[in-house]
């Protein structure tokens, strides 16, 4: 008797540490809420159903007032039309600063899961998470609105309004982390394609890992974030180098933080390169791999937590 509760009790413990492990993590459940809060909206959430756009924003905005510090709007004017950024943040106190962001708005008429529901997904799981931490920087949970055309490359795009501020306040911006495009994962052979087909050999032909992509002259950021990934590595991962003349490199918000001088990543799976769906109604949650998109997040997570 005396042996089978000293069994039990080793249990209990070595089941304890194995939760400790692994908690704290995203939920699968709260990413599908989520994804199905932003996608299946009556009209799709682009830049001509301000309604629409409003009602994810203030879901964002409840979302964010659960976990952050501090939660705000950063309205601005567009053709007359009031859109607005959703900013959480947490440790306001806290000069430095690391801004990641994700657009919530989408190109034409779809529900855009992918692009770019997943991304803000990921940005209200990581306000959550890292809402428990310690940590070492001022965190500002950015979700950006016009960032699809026809505003795209323009200073009407979210991401350019926010990081102008940041600029014109003199912000210390230790870096910036774009969240674009993280639910499409395959693991048929040629699913993966490349702006360059040379890049084939070198990184697959499979699309089943996630990319972060930096520049060389852009600070130490990107290298360091890398690292650390690499460390905390969940999901294959591989980087790519922001070579000017490359396609798809510079295609989300964090080219208005590059644009004013701040090193700034691209999280991705690599958007039109491997999934089919980009910019089309067939962009659906149904298409999205939840369980490689949890990985991802919790990836993230961990290596925010150890900058």
């Amino acid at each position: 008797m005396r042996f089978y509760l000293i069994l039990c009790m080793l249990l209990i413990v070595i089941t304890s540490s194995a939760q400790d492990i692994r908690k704290p993590s995203s939920s699968l459940a709260s990413i599908e809420t989520h994804l199905q809060e932003i996608t299946k909206t009556e009209k799709s959430r682009n830049y001509k159903n301000i309604k629409t756009l409003n009602y994810v924003a203030d879901y964002i905005h409840k979302e964010f007032l659960k976990h952050c510090d501090t939660v705000y709007t950063q309205p601005y004017l567009v053709n007359g039309v009031t859109y607005k950024n959703v900013i959480g943040v947490l440790h306001p106190d806290i000069d430095e600063l690391i801004v990641i962001g994700a657009h919530y708005d989408v190109a034409g008429s779809q529900e855009g899961a992918d692009d770019n529901a997943s991304g803000v997904t990921g940005l209200l799981e990581l306000s959550r998470l890292l809402a428990r931490e310690s940590l070492n920087h001022r965190i500002e949970f950015v979700a950006y609105t016009l960032e699809e055309p026809p505003f795209f490359r323009t200073k009407q795009m979210g991401s350019y309004v926010h990081a102008k501020h940041l600029f014109d306040k003199k912000s210390k911006v230790i870096g910036m982390i774009c969240l674009e495009m993280i639910g499409f994962f395959r693991d048929e052979e040629n699913s993966q394609q490349y702006p360059i087909p040379s890049m084939k050999s070198l990184y697959g032909s499979i699309g089943n890992y996630i990319t972060v992509v930096h520049k060389t002259d852009n600070g130490t950021f990107g290298k360091y974030f890398i690292k650390r990934t690499k460390e905390n590595q969940l999901l294959e991962t591989k980087s790519f180098l922001g070579i000017p003349g490359v396609s798809g490199v510079d295609f989300s918000d964090h080219l208005n933080y590059w644009n004013f001088g701040y090193s700034a990543i691209m999280i991705t799976d690599t958007a039109m390169f491997r999934n089919m769906n980009y910019h089309r109604e067939s962009d659906t949650m149904e298409t999205l791999d939840i369980n490689k998109m949890k990985l991802v997040i919790d990836q993230l997570y961990l290596t925010v937590k150890s900058l």
